[in-house]
């Protein structure tokens, strides 16, 4: 039937949530691509010239809270609606700032804001119209900012040489209102998952039950995001700094963009088939995968440095790691009740944004200090030890909880 889950309704709204993240993935990408033109046409610094980005990313992680919890309380359509106004008007108004500081304060307030809605609140709310197959579903839709990197970037580029950074802008703002605003047309139905509040699940950490895996949900959820912050911490070195790094290696940043864009494809595969896996054993074996795989990654950083060995280990980075994140959500959908999906998703997902934005930050502050990326990596390595000491902590907690049921 219409407006149940895993019916044929249920797929659409699969559809146009991927649709939606990948087109208000924009805002991450547009402000990256837009660097040095908006350098050149205010005559600042790179330093000054990165703030917006840096605004950017820091209020899509607060807003993405704040947009979960109206999901919660008003259901998807209204942080959707709103996401998509404040995204378009953002870019219509950042078309036309005169300053540096006008220009960052719209991409933070406006653009960020209104791209925080098309991450997280989308994920929870796609988790409640899944069951049996959530994991995918939720895989599938966290893979549109993944696509969005890939897609975004050269149409931004192409659009900025040819008619200059304003007016593309302008139009991107135009885009987003017109097909953003019809796409969530199609997410106005309720969740059916959020209608009813239902009963505790007949384990002991089911859904709804005061004590999730024997901790208090603010517990629970705290640990959520001590994990969310190590694994990205970990997460950013080669994300943020694998152009840099084949740049000081001799390779090029050539090769370096070209791995990059590997690593994201592949995390689109990755997204899709730790989705699938998720679906088979559960949010937490699924993070203790992905974590340990992404260790082992990491570590092939520091023996292998030829350019063969870097696209290699670039695609195998990309395939392990991107089933991580969508992981977190698959965890608070099986802890907590549906009620608070959109909220607690939002606070791991900022915890996430903040985890790469603080393992950017540190990779390059220990490259100055070293002078090379080996203890950046080191680094990551270590900060991955601890998201995986937390998954282990948690899915031990949850066979014991299980034996004794």
């Amino acid at each position: 039937m219409a407006g149940q889950v895993e019916s044929p309704y249920a797929w659409l709204r699969l559809g146009a949530a991927l649709l939606l993240s990948t087109i208000g993935g924009v805002g991450m990408w547009s402000v990256v691509v837009a660097l040095p033109a908006v350098q050149a046409d205010f005559g600042v610094a790179r330093g000054d010239a990165s703030l917006p980005y840096t605004l950017t990313m820091i209020c899509f992680g607060l807003a993405g809270i704040v947009m979960g919890r109206l999901s919660d309380r008003f259901g998807i359509l209204v942080p959707v609606a709103a996401g998509a106004v404040m995204l378009s008007l953002g870019y219509v108004v950042a078309g036309s700032a005169r300053t540096i500081w006008q220009f960052a304060l719209v991409q933070g307030l406006l653009i960020g804001v209104g791209s925080s809605a098309t991450f997280a609140p989308l994920l929870a709310d796609t988790s409640l119209w899944f069951d049996r197959r959530r994991g995918t579903a939720v895989g599938i839709v966290a893979s549109g900012s993944y696509v969005a990197g890939a897609v975004w970037p050269p149409i931004v580029q192409h659009f900025i040489e040819t008619v200059g950074w304003r007016r593309t802008y302008l139009g991107i703002g135009i885009f987003c209102a017109a097909s953003m605003l019809a796409l969530a047309g199609v997410l106005r139905r309720r969740p059916p998952a959020a209608e009813v509040e239902p009963a505790p699940a007949s384990g002991p950490a089911g859904p709804g039950t005061a004590r999730p895996l024997g901790l208090s949900p603010r517990a629970l959820q705290i640990l959520l995001v001590i994990a969310a912050v190590c694994c990205c911490v970990a997460m950013a070195m080669p994300q943020v700094h694998l152009v840099a790094y084949c740049g000081d290696l001799g390779h090029g940043a050539a090769h370096g963009a070209h791995m990059l864009a590997l690593l994201l494809a592949c995390g689109v595969v990755s997204r899709l088939t730790f989705g699938w896996i998720s679906d088979r054993t559960g949010g937490l074996p699924t993070l203790l995968i992905g974590s340990g795989l992404q260790a082992l990654a990491l570590l092939l950083f520091l023996p292998f440095d030829g350019l063969v060995s870097l696209y290699a280990i670039s695609a195998l980075f990309g395939l392990v790691q991107g089933g991580i994140v969508p992981s977190y959500a698959m965890i608070v959908r099986e802890y907590f009740s549906p009620r608070e999906a959109g909220a607690r998703v939002a606070t791991v997902m900022m915890a996430t944004v903040f985890g790469m934005a603080l393992g950017g930050w540190l990779s390059g502050s220990i490259f100055d200090l070293t002078g090379s990326y080996r203890a950046a990596f080191i680094n990551g390595v270590l900060w991955n030890v601890l998201n995986l000491s937390i998954a282990v902590f948690l899915l031990q907690r949850a066979g014991r909880r299980l034996a004794t049921a």
